[in-house]
């Protein structure tokens, strides 16, 4: 079908690279390891990682981040001819958003069973109910992006034990 959307596995593998360098940003500041990227037109608009902790935000998720950059990007808060690039299955807040820039694809590496909104715990980017739907691409380098994360959470568990009160970090 001439009409449908050609995915170039390669590029996704790249753009997902991309944000994995982002996430390890965050990993060096003591941020849960997320990192995303906003792609439009095969190049990079918006880049970000997870800065709650930083900016004392607890909207301040990779997604968000660079969802608002890509919108100063393109002059627009509407992102439909755009992409998604994240390390992390996305949270409900941040699938929220992705409705509602009416992003064209996300592309995420490690799926969230428990909390995850693209698939995982729910699917709120694919809800007939909506007025907008996501085409989701899953597993990008999850082995990758999942390594990061569970290494930087058993890293918090251990520094808790030491420590003795809790971090805050909930896995």
């Amino acid at each position: 079908m001439p009409d449908e959307p050609i995915i170039d596995l390669q590029s996704d593998h790249y753009f997902m690279g991309e944000a994995l360098r982002q996430a390890r940003r965050a990993r060096e500041c003591e941020e849960v390891p997320v990192g995303a990227v906003v792609m439009r037109e095969g190049r990079i608009i918006a880049r970000a990682f997870n800065q709650v902790e930083l900016l004392k935000d607890a909207t301040a998720h990779a997604e968000m981040l660079a969802l608002t950059q890509a919108e100063e990007a393109v002059g627009d808060w509407r992102l439909t001819d755009c992409t998604l690039y994240v390390t992390k299955e996305p949270c409900p807040m941040c699938a929220g958003a992705i409705i509602h820039v009416r992003l064209a694809r996300i592309v995420y590496g490690a799926g969230d069973p428990k909390g995850g909104a693209a698939g995982g715990a729910l699917n709120l980017l694919q809800l007939p109910s909506l007025n907008h739907r996501c085409e989701i691409t899953s597993g990008v380098r999850e082995a990758e992006c999942r390594s990061l994360l569970q290494s930087f959470f058993a890293e918090q568990r251990e520094r808790a034990k030491s420590e003795g009160p809790t971090t805050g970090f909930a896995e």
